[in-house]
């Protein structure tokens, strides 16, 4: 899902969110779909026999989600434990080949803005018929992973199942519970497998980023800027998704057909410029420290912390999907950041490419051919999946770009202490500044050489969302 999450209030006719809006005019994007798409998500899905509703799974989300992709159930098994993950069976309810189909390959991935989102599917299906809500049986994907004493992977199963959810969770009731002692086993279990996959995560030299959630108040004219760091529950279950998308491209790799979510190790450049953005940010980082090292450091209920956090996510910028057949496996298997092969199967309600996963590892566990329609889609995928994601790309950077604007709007003319964290090749007096306060990223144009690396004072001379480029800063 989205690398930053940004979050805006206000009416809709207030300049921030009419800047918003003209984005999504600007990039095409609409959450309007095609009205024969909309007639096909309203028809049953194709229900699956095995009927797992006597499981009391529960879904832990933001409070305001209702596109519900996973439920859970965790338990004790001997010495180790079970996890039971069940995820929405997209495949159930969308035919391969239909409009549906065609416009779910055309948008590839929900896209969110800090005011709404676009979703990937009809919201009748995404936050309906197919969402894992309360109380509602619903055909999923139903994983059943069993777990040693230490969190290791000791047996996996996935199956289509009937299943229904008890109980729509949110973080911070969860963190509370388990907190002050009063969760039942499944949550506190939460914690303890969290605990323990988050401490093999260290091991094998994985890194989860730990990024807040960034929140624009209006208030007596202006914006201001907070960060929300998220409770340590939300990393366990973030855990339970990785463990999911671990055992899936296992399964994909064994029976040597899959779709792999792939990430080469980040460039000395792009680490070069994440050591100087930590300069700028006044973060220790010791040149004997490794990057995994210090985002594990860090806090990210501080607002220099938070906002490095902000920028790491630059690292991810090489991610690709990778699709493999016939027993011919990729020269590049593992994610990097997750030191593992992995792949996204957890999110079909909002990933194209979740939906394909799916339907492979249940083959393999099967023992079945995979789908002609998974086949047939396969080549192409990788292709659609970068542009979504460009796509994604593009309206992430104009929303950063637009809010960053409306900040500083009123501040035009000002002075402030940054650090030069970039520099054109081929223009060495233009680059990028990095604000200590507010946390800000900008264009910098001199008439000199500017100095990278180095703390510089800078002058802001615009700050207006409505324009291309909507921040610039001179050396001042």
């Amino acid at each position: 899902m989205p690398r930053r999450h940004i979050r805006v209030t206000g009416a809709p006719e207030a300049p921030l969110r009419a800047a918003l809006t003209a984005l999504r005019t600007e990039l095409d994007v609409s959450d309007a779909y095609p009205p024969e798409a909309v007639t096909e998500a309203e028809r049953p899905p194709v229900l699956p026999a095995h009927d797992a509703t006597d499981i009391p799974l529960f879904t832990i989300d933001p409070p305001t989600s209702t596109d519900l992709d996973q439920a859970m159930h965790l338990a004790r098994k001997g010495t180790g434990y079970r996890v039971r993950y069940a995820i929405a069976d997209v495949a159930a309810f969308v035919v391969p080949g239909s409009a549906l189909d065609a416009e779910t390959h055309r948008r590839v991935m929900t896209l969110y803005f800090p005011d709404e989102k676009v979703p990937l599917h009809p919201t009748p299906l995404s936050e309906g018929a197919a969402s894992l809500l309360p109380d509602q049986v619903r055909p999923a994907a139903l994983w059943t992973i069993d777990l040693d004493a230490e969190g290791r992977t000791a047996a996996v199963d996935v199956r289509r199942a009937l299943v229904r959810s008890r109980a729509k969770r949110d973080y911070e009731s969860v963190q509370k519970e388990i907190d002050s002692g009063t969760a039942e086993e499944p949550l506190t279990l939460l914690k303890e497998i969290g605990e323990l996959r988050e401490r093999l995560e260290v091991e094998r030299g994985g890194i989860s980023l730990k990024v807040p959630e960034q929140e624009i108040v209006a208030r007596d004219g202006t914006y201001e800027l907070t960060y929300r760091a998220g409770v340590p529950a939300e990393g366990w279950n973030a855990q339970i998704s990785l463990l999911t998308g671990m055992a899936a491209a296992d399964l994909m790799l064994a029976h040597g057909t899959g779709v792999l979510r792939t990430l080469p190790a980040a460039p000395d450049g792009a680490v070069g410029r994440l050591r100087r953005t930590a300069h700028a940010l006044h973060i220790d980082w010791p040149h004997h420290m490794s990057y995994a090292a210090l985002v594990r450091s860090l806090d990210p209920s501080d607002p220099h912390h938070a906002a490095f956090l902000q920028e790491c996510t630059t690292l991810l910028r090489g991610a690709g999907y990778t699709v493999f057949r016939d027993g011919v496996l990729p020269d590049l298997t593992t994610h990097a950041a997750v030191a593992a092969p992995y792949a996204h199967c957890t999110a079909p309600l909002r990933r194209l490419a979740d939906r394909y996963a799916s339907e492979i590892c249940l083959a393999a566990v099967a023992g079945t051919a995979v789908p002609d329609w998974v086949l047939t889609a396969f080549d192409a995928l990788p292709r659609e999946m970068a542009e979504g994601g460009r796509r994604a790309g593009a309206a992430e950077r104009g929303c950063v770009d637009i809010v960053e604007a409306a900040l500083l709007k009123d501040r035009v003319g000002e002075v402030f202490d940054g650090c030069v964290v970039d520099v054109e090749d081929r223009r060495p007096a233009v680059g990028t500044v990095q604000l200590e306060s507010p946390a800000v990223i900008g264009r910098l144009e001199g008439s000199e050489p500017l100095p990278l690396g180095e703390r510089l004072r800078v002058r802001l001379t615009q700050a207006d969302p409505s324009r291309p480029m909507k921040v610039r800063f001179a050396p001042a």
